[in-house]
C-alpha cells in the first residue's frame, strides 16, 4: 500500500536516501557523491526540522519512497537555516577547495544559494519534490504538489516558486502541466513559478 503522509523525524533516513537515489536529475546519484548525507543536508533536514507542517512523504512497504517539501516564507526559512541549520555542519565539513560534487555541497554548506529577490518578491513560498522511480506514474506527483498549493492558498501566500535542472525536461514538463511556467533561468537550472493568490 504506497500512501501520502505528513512527515515526522522518523523520515529523516529514508528521506534523505531518497534525496540521493534522485540526486542525479532524477537519476540515482549514488556514484556522484562520496559522502551520502550531504544532498540530505543541503535539501531535506533543513525542511522536515525548520517547516514539518509542510512536509509530506510518500511510504510504501519499503520504507520512503518520495517526498514533497516546501517553504511558506522563503527568505524567513533562509534565516532559519543560517541560524540553526548551517552551523552545526559548517563545523562538521570544514570548507573544501575541490571540484567535485562533495565539495560543491560542502561549499554550499558555508554559502548558501540565496533565491533571487525579484522571485521571492513575487512568489515568496518554495517547494522540491523527488519520487523514486518505481511510485512514478501514479499520480501521486500531483497530489502531492496540489496538496501543497492548497494548503498555502489557505495560509494566503501569493506564489510559490521551484528550481528544476536544466536537464530534467521529464519534470520541466510535468511542472508545465500542473500551472507553473518558467520565471528565471541559473546556469544550470530553471526557476518555475505560480501564482497563488
Amino acid at each position: 500500500m504506497t500512501r501520502i503522509r505528513s512527515a515526522g523525524p522518523h523520515d529523516l533516513p529514508g528521506a534523505y536516501r531518497v534525496c540521493l537515489l534522485t540526486g542525479d536529475s532524477g537519476r540515482d546519484g549514488s556514484a556522484l557523491f562520496r559522502n551520502p548525507d550531504l544532498l540530505g543536508h543541503v535539501y531535506v533536514g533543513p525542511y522536515l526540522v525548520g517547516q514539518p507542517e509542510l512536509a509530506l512523504v510518500v511510504v510504501d512497504p519499503w520504507g520512503v519512497a518520495g517526498y514533497c517539501l516546501a517553504a511558506e516564507d522563503t527568505r524567513g526559512f533562509e534565516a532559519w537555516e543560517e541560524a540553526h541549520w548551517w552551523p552545526v555542519l559548517r563545523e562538521q565539513y570544514p570548507p573544501v577547495d575541490d571540484d567535485s560534487p562533495d565539495g560543491e555541497l560542502v561549499r554550499q554548506l558555508h554559502a548558501p544559494v540565496l533565491a533571487p529577490e525579484s522571485i521571492v518578491r513575487d512568489y515568496p513560498a518554495h517547494l522540491h519534490m523527488d519520487l523514486l522511480e518505481h511510485v512514478r506514474g501514479l499520480g501521486l506527483g500531483r497530489v502531492l504538489v496540489e496538496t501543497q498549493l492548497t494548503t498555502l492558498r489557505e495560509r494566503g501566500c501569493p506564489g510559490l516558486h521551484l528550481d528544476v535542472a536544466a536537464d530534467n525536461a521529464n519534470a520541466i514538463g510535468f511542472y508545465r502541466h500542473l500551472g507553473f511556467s518558467a520565471v528565471h533561468r541559473l546556469e544550470t537550472s530553471i526557476l518555475m513559478g505560480m501564482r497563488l493568490a
